[in-house]
């Protein structure tokens, strides 16, 4: 039996906040896997090595997290007044799924650097020391974020002395704009996409739970961590390692999903992973991260834990930080009432490996709340470029 030899395929694994993940130009992607469908989606997963029953990725380039089971493929932009286009996949670990319904703001902060690092920015755009402003059309979700990316010796800084909780290493500081990050392509076409601030989310067999549901930077489904019997200051093992957590708040995101309207029935969701998010919240309160670090209650403003891929995310997804600066800013929201109340234009909040500063301008225009941008700082760094090799015959 003769077998198909490996190919090689340009590729750069990244840092981006506090995930990481596989950057490819699309132009140098099999010609079958440049377009939607089956072959690009198989070329993924083979990259990332699912799926994978054991939940290692031995085989693979992921690492058998949400955080790190993740494919971006950058092209020169389509869209006017901007640089790159960025496409996001969400690898399943253990099934055959690549969820393209959302974005990765952690990954977000690594599509400035490779754009500027792999030829897709005007060199004369790029000074010898500064910044280089990157326009990034995000083609998931169809929105716009600017990155700004420091420049030495005009190539890209990654070194620095910025640091981020949930990232072991200081690198160097990247400032994001995610502009109009509210998702009004989905659910009710708008913010709230019930229409309310506040829900009472019924969950049959399992309960009726007060639930601020938003689509801002990623469709989110808030929750009082009291109402769940938490404290809100949770660490990954309180929740990942009991099932019937698990599976509680798997049951509480599909109903979320389809009150949201981003799903017509139920099941629906095991075929929609990445979004909605479901999180809860809680007011300041001292507790110890998961580094050892002690976080005062003087420190942060609230207590947020998100979950990503059924799982309690080690840190805070980057979209998610984007919806919890958003409706913080909003008064009335579960998360705006669990950080004090009243109106604001910034959080701090307390998660599993520390804390995270997020911004958000909201208003009111006749009566339907609006955001015009959210900003948050992150890094990234190259952490192997060169190219990943796959089976030829895999997709």
């Amino acid at each position: 039996m003769t077998h198909a030899p490996q190919i090689r395929i340009p590729a750069t694994y990244m840092r981006g906040g506090t995930s990481k993940g596989v950057f490819f130009r699309l132009d140098d992607l099999p010609e079958r896997a440049r377009v939607p469908g089956n072959a690009r989606d198989a070329l993924l997963m083979r990259v990332i090595g699912s799926p994978d029953p054991y939940g290692k990725h031995t085989d693979g380039m992921g690492g058998a997290t949400s955080s790190t089971s993740k494919c971006v493929i950058i092209s020169t932009s389509s869209q006017p007044g901007h640089d790159v286009d960025y496409l996001y996949g969400q690898v399943s670990i253990d099934t055959a799924f690549v969820d393209w319904s959302g974005n990765c703001g952690n990954l977000s902060s690594a599509v400035g650097p490779f754009a500027i690092a792999n030829g897709l920015i005007d060199p004369a755009r790029i000074p010898r020391d500064g910044v280089v402003t990157v326009r990034i059309w995000q083609a998931n979700i169809g929105k716009t974020i600017v990155a700004h990316v420091p420049v030495t010796n005009g190539e890209v800084q990654e070194t620095g002395d910025f640091e981020l909780d949930g990232v072991t290493f200081p690198a160097a500081e990247i400032e994001l704009e995610f502009l109009d990050p509210s998702d009004d392509g989905e659910g009710g076409g708008a913010m709230f996409p019930t229409g309310n601030l506040v829900d009472d989310l019924d969950v049959p067999g399992v309960g009726t739970f007060k639930a601020t549901l938003i689509n801002a930077g990623i469709p989110t489904i808030f929750l009082d961590a009291s109402d769940l019997g938490f404290t809100g200051t949770e660490l990954q093992p309180a929740i990942n390692d009991n099932p019937k957590t698990l599976a509680m708040f798997e049951t509480i995101r599909a109903h979320g999903a389809v009150r949201m309207g981003l799903i017509e029935r139920i099941e629906q969701a095991a075929k929609r992973q990445h979004t909605p998010k479901v999180a809860f919240v809680a007011p300041a309160q001292d507790y110890t991260a998961s580094s050892g670090k002690h976080i005062a209650a003087a420190d942060i403003d609230l207590h947020v834990r998100a979950l990503s891929m059924g799982k309690l995310h080690h840190a805070m997804m980057g979209t998610a930080a984007v919806a919890i600066g958003t409706a913080a800013s909003i008064p009335g929201t579960l998360v705006n009432l669990a950080a004090g109340g009243g109106e604001r234009e910034a959080v701090r909040f307390g998660h599993p490996s520390g804390t995270l500063r997020v911004g958000a301008q909201a208003r009111l225009v006749d009566g339907q709340w609006t955001v015009t941008k959210a900003i948050m700082s992150r890094s990234a760094r190259v952490l192997m470029e060169g190219a990943v090799r796959v089976p030829g015959d895999s997709f």
